[in-house]
């Protein structure tokens, strides 16, 4: 018996001496990376120029699978050993806090993306249109150009402060993703099936849930339903031009049932709307584009704060304004096509480097010291981590959430 404890020991030394160094060389090739970045040094490049479409390079593509590595590993812990605890444990007492627990842990881990955008990518995030405020409550309707839409809006709530309170409208199928499902579940993001016939009732269900003012919430609605492409615009207009309504060709027609029933459930309790037109300078990315830093050289954003009491109360009217809201953001689209920019430019400034930093050394801390716990520690923080997957696992698909044995 004593043999072997002592061998156990010695392998997990052995583990020990192997993983610490290699994830402490990882991360300080990270953080050079990004602070050569940061300084505008570009291997092989003096110009400063920025580049309209980088080329796929070696040291880009081990840059992006480290990059993903990391996120994705981060998000795994987060979820087990935090994000568990405030969607279960908390929730018992209070439904309030255990979404203000769930924002903040959530929130450090999705402000890597940010800081992986455009710190380490070198990506240009350009801010336009109204002053946004730092609105505790807000309904976010948005164009959807690509499939990285909705990431980049990471990017302003980052600076708002409210990251960790963003919650989207997405297609049910995401919730199958292994790992992000059970991210998007704790996260309580609004799954639909994207017809309303079989959304209606759920969704009312669900935003009822969130009607609490004291909840952060950053509510992200695509009105359109999907994103835009060439083939999904044509068949916009022909259902245009067949219905009477106006042709667009930068977006597609918004549908309006999903806005109304945000709007209406939600009316009381909102601080503003957020009317956010998102186009991409010069290439529309991919995922993959994004992971590995090719594209997009630079996302711009324009921003139109809209009080509550501006957006009419019954729904022919709402979705008049809504068609009328896309109508505008196709000629804002148009003009930024053919300018290269949306008006009133530089309402944001930049990130800050040190603070990105700082988050990024908390998390991959974190990280790394429950990775520990779960490979090299005690048997029971494998049998702990096992039985969170078993029950995120099962909770995500039958959508469950404990309610509140006592109010707080």
């Amino acid at each position: 018996m004593r043999c072997e404890r002592k061998f156990r020991f010695k392998l997990n030394r052995k583990y020990i001496i192997f993983y610490l160094p290699v994830l402490s060389y990882l991360s300080f090739w990270y953080l050079y990376s990004a602070f050569c970045n940061y300084m505008n040094v570009q291997m092989g490049d003096d110009s400063g120029k920025q580049p309209r479409h980088r080329n796929l390079t070696p040291l880009r593509m081990m840059r992006g699978i480290f990059c993903l590595i990391v996120l994705v590993l981060s998000a795994f812990m987060v979820l087990v050993y935090f994000g568990f605890w405030t969607a279960t444990g908390l929730r018992i007492i209070s439904v309030h806090y255990s979404r203000v627990g769930t924002s903040f842990f959530f929130g450090c881990w999705l402000a890597l993306w940010p800081f992986w955008f455009e710190k380490i990518n070198k990506t240009k995030v350009v801010i336009s249109g109204d002053s946004v405020p730092p609105a505790k409550r807000v309904l976010v309707i948005a164009n959807h150009r690509t499939e990285v839409d909705w990431m980049y809006l990471w990017d302003l709530a980052l600076r708002k402060g409210c990251v960790g309170s963003i919650r989207y409208i997405l297609k049910s199928s995401l919730m199958k993703l292994p790992v992000f499902g059970w991210v998007f579940h704790i996260m309580e993001f609004i799954p639909v099936e994207r017809r309303w016939e079989a959304d209606a009732l759920k969704l009312r269900q669900i935003l009822y849930t969130y009607k609490d003012p004291e909840d952060p919430l950053w509510l992200v609605v695509f009105p359109e339903g999907t994103d835009f492409t060439e083939q999904k615009c044509i068949r916009s207009k022909k259902y245009a031009s067949e219905n009477g309504l106006p042709i667009l060709n930068n977006v597609l027609l918004p549908k309006t049932k999903g806005f109304y029933a945000c709007l209406e459930e939600l009316r009381g309790s909102l601080d503003a709307v957020y009317d956010i037109t998102i186009g991409y300078k010069h290439h529309c990315p991919s995922f993959l584009d994004n992971a590995f830093g090719v594209d997009p050289a630079e996302v711009h954003m324009h921003v139109r704060c809209i009080a509550i009491v501006d957006i009419p109360e019954s729904e022919n009217e709402a979705a008049s304004w809504l068609m009328d809201t896309f109508c505008d953001k196709d000629k804002l689209l148009s003009d930024f096509h053919s300018q290269g920019h949306f008006p009133r430019e530089g309402i944001e400034s930049e990130l800050s480097t040190a603070k990105c930093l700082a988050n990024f050394i908390f998390v991959l801390t974190s990280t790394a010291l429950c990775t520990y716990l779960t490979l090299f520690s005690s048997i029971w923080f494998k049998i702990y981590v096992s039985s969170v997957c078993a029950y995120l696992t099962t909770a995500t698909y039958f959508n469950f959430r404990p309610s509140p044995i006592v109010s707080l």
